[in-house]
């Protein structure tokens, strides 16, 4: 039978309520593809790939069961000298199709290859929404035409009002918009984390089949206790289990961190939502339902509604506005490489092991793991923030370019100067200290400024800001770092000075 059109589905486009599948129809074949392409972009995490593959294999099948037809390459049968240009071309011959539709991929690679690709004489090509988004790609960047300043804020607050979230007529609930100073609560050991009630897998084949395809990977595989949801079931469990069991206590202790409890009170729903499987909207709506209901406080949907519809859809906006050249960007022309414990964990500072080896274990680390560790150290240590962000975007298995990028290149290593944080996201030991329990037992000394056993945050804090002085110093949100520098003697400057290049020359033997 001579089919019509042909629907290209991406790994990170998982979502069963998407208006191509109302109807069922012979005269289209969706097509999902395995590829080396994918898996070899860049060095990614084994947990990374066996999710998506496995996710993919259950869409697959689900649609194949609902009576769609589905053309599946496994990545057994991928040949990896064949990019999906070439693919598409064969494909659409095979099927003998008039058109190819595929829907926006939200990293700009796939986006520019799909964009430039130009099927046969006499094939039509589509792009059509993927349906996930509160937004679209340049809506941000339109609200902020003509200002030279974007304000993650100023955008949420819109969106709050346009879409009627946690708001009172025209009045944001409980009068305030921000309830981030009550996000910031550390964890003393209770309430305990909730039990991981997710579903455990067997991918032992599927991981076999991955590493006989000769597919490179870090990280602990986990296959035969995998934990990550395979499909829109799973995932809705999970959010259901999330706003039940963890939401009441999400707000309070959003930016705790420990050794002892790697979930503390986080959703773990990242890659269900980033692979589509579940919508923003609905995620939101029941986290507002939850605080309507009077069953968690108004801090914790704040915080939890903040994340989603503010932040996640403000980095989409501002990658589809700043690429390609935002990858580029190295403000302080940092080019330190990765310390090898970066991809092993091995360190003797207790924070950073602990954040590295749960990420190396789960492909997982919270925001502020993220940022004001494994983010701070990487900053203030001047990594070079391209090979940072190639680590992160390898190592999360919610890590997709268009979100991890700004998070990462401009959230959390200021590499673009800026536009996206506020402030450089740096601190010495006393924030980890204050937020977490890394510092109990840990080879080197909080306290301690210089010497063998000082913590390497505190010289390389005060050295990062005395580096950046001409690009820092009139910065308002710095507050009391350069009156407090400045305060110091020569010699004690001068020493902060040569214990953060000695940590430099010797990263990896920290």
């Amino acid at each position: 039978m001579k089919t019509r059109s042909l629907r290209l589905i991406l790994g990170d486009q998982l979502n069963p309520q998407h208006s191509w599948f109302q109807e069922v129809s012979d005269e289209h074949v969706y097509v999902m593809l395995e590829m080396r392409q994918e898996t070899d972009y860049v060095l990614h995490h084994a947990q990374k790939i066996i999710a998506i593959f496995a996710a993919m294999r259950a869409f697959a099948r689900s649609l194949q069961q609902a009576g769609h037809r589905v053309h599946y390459q496994t990545i057994q049968d991928a040949d990896p000298a064949i990019s999906l240009p070439m693919l598409l071309d064969q494909l659409l011959l095979h099927y003998q199709c008039t058109e190819l539709r595929y829907q926006e991929p939200d990293e700009y690679r796939l986006d520019q290859q799909l964009a430039t690709y130009q099927p046969a004489a006499g094939i039509r090509k589509y792009c059509v929404s993927s349906e996930h988004f509160f937004t679209m790609r340049h809506e941000v960047a339109a609200q902020f035409k003509g200002k030279s300043r974007w304000l993650m804020e100023h955008f949420y607050r819109a969106m709050r009002v346009r879409h009627q979230i946690l708001m009172e007529q025209d009045q944001p609930a409980g009068g305030q918009w921000n309830y981030d100073a009550d996000n910031r609560a550390a964890w003393s050991g209770l309430p305990w984390e909730p039990a991981d009630q997710r579903p455990v897998h067997d991918h032992s084949q599927l991981w076999q089949d991955i590493q006989a395809a000769g597919v490179a990977s870090f990280g602990e595989a986990q296959a035969e206790q995998f934990r990550w949801p395979l499909d829109r079931t799973e995932a809705l469990q999970q959010l259901q289990v999330f706003v039940s069991t963890a939401l009441p206590h999400f707000g309070s202790y959003q930016d705790a961190m420990s050794h002892r409890a790697w979930r503390l009170f986080h959703s773990l729903l990242s890659f269900a939502l980033n692979t589509k499987m579940l919508n923003p909207a609905e995620v939101v709506q029941a986290v507002e339902q939850e605080w309507r209901a009077a069953r968690i406080p108004l801090h914790a949907a704040e915080g939890f509604i903040r994340q989603i519809l503010g932040w996640r859809e403000y980095v989409r906006g501002v990658y589809w506005a700043r690429m390609p050249d935002y990858v580029e960007q190295n403000h302080f022309n940092h080019q330190q490489p990765l310390p090898a414990w970066f991809w092993t964990g091995q360190t003797r500072m207790h924070c950073v092991a602990s954040a590295i080896g749960q990420s190396l274990e789960h492909a997982y680390a919270h925001h502020i793991q993220r940022l004001m560790v494994i983010g701070s150290f990487s900053l203030l240590a001047g990594l070079q923030p391209q090979a940072v962000h190639q680590w992160y975007l390898g190592i999360y298995i919610d890590a997709f370019e268009w979100v991890e990028l700004p998070n990462t290149l401009g959230m959390s290593q200021y590499a673009d100067g800026g536009f996206l944080a506020t402030k450089p996201y740096v601190s010495t030991a006393t924030y980890i200290d204050k937020m977490g329990d890394y510092c109990k037992g840990c080879y080197y000394d909080k306290k301690q400024k210089t010497g063998e056993r000082a913590c390497p945050f505190n010289a390389l804090y005060w050295d990062f800001f005395a580096r950046n002085a001409e690009q820092l110093s009139r910065n308002p949100r710095i507050g009391m770092v350069y009156p407090q520098w400045r305060k110091m003697s020569p010699e004690i400057q001068a020493a902060y000075q040569q214990q953060a290049q000695l940590i430099r020359d010797n990263l990896d033997s920290l």
